[in-house]
């Protein structure tokens, strides 16, 4: 059995801001756990092989494989190799959208106002787009890589007409989302308020990021159990390891 979430021991942690972003590498072994701090949080994030960024996060196969458009505990998030960047092996909300992506800076100024830098310096209006470029940049990529994202800690379902309808108060404060890395993954992440919100104003909610060792691979076990997909997932991520 896996360590349980309040007993693995920490590497490290940092808080992200509201409408803050960052990069890393999360080791192959490491987990990384995002805690919402307040309700309502949003992040959204791209992954890439660390070691050939060219592969990267599908969501199309992530949904296609595991026949479901939830992604909660038990699944996997896979790049478009069929191996595993990602397992969601906790997940006290429930559920994290594929479908919304993320804001552009018209779009941004179009549901909330001008907000610039030179009247509100630091508390000026960020998007997701610039944010996710700017981190891409520091690992050589530009927009072309800039694909789907998924949205961490909201929920967002479809309708028998096509619609989408965004859930509000999906995630609570102290709600927490545990990814396990079975390769080097890099993870670019930000955090701002979901496309599809309606909340009137511009406040994007902070979340607490901290990385952690896994003694064992018996955290998976839930991900296997899932989908047999997940089971090949990870062989052909542990095959690259030999």
């Amino acid at each position: 059995m896996s360590t349980p979430p309040a007993l693995r021991p920490l590497l490290y942690e940092e808080m992200l801001p509201g409408g803050g972003h960052t990069s890393f590498v999360l080791k192959r072994g490491q987990l990384l756990r995002l805690t919402d701090i307040e309700g309502g949080a949003n992040v959204s994030v791209l992954m890439f092989n660390a070691q050939e960024k060219s592969e990267r996060l599908n969501l199309p196969d992530t949904l296609k494989c595991q026949h479901t458009a939830k992604l909660t505990a038990g699944h996997c998030l896979y790049s478009d190799m069929g191996k595993v960047l990602a397992a969601i092996v906790t997940d006290t909300c429930g559920w994290s959208d594929s479908f919304g992506g993320v804001l552009d800076a018209r779009e941004v100024e179009e549901k909330y106002g001008t907000g610039r830098y030179q009247e509100l310096r630091n508390g000026f209006y960020r998007n997701g787009v610039d944010n996710l470029l700017v981190e891409m940049g520091k690992w050589n990529m530009t927009l072309s890589d800039l694909l789907m994202t998924l949205n961490l800690f909201s929920k967002v379902t479809v309708d028998a007409e096509g619609r989408f309808a965004f859930h509000p108060g999906n995630s609570s404060a102290g709600d927490v989302i545990e990814l396990y890395a079975p390769m080097d993954t890099l993870v670019v992440l930000t955090a701002l308020q979901h496309p599809l919100d309606p909340a009137p104003e511009y406040a994007p909610k902070p979340v607490r990021l901290s990385w952690h060792r896994v003694a064992d691979d018996g955290i998976t076990v839930l991900c296997r159990k899932t989908r047999p997909e997940n089971v090949r997932g990870l062989h052909n991520t542990d095959r690259s390891y030999l």
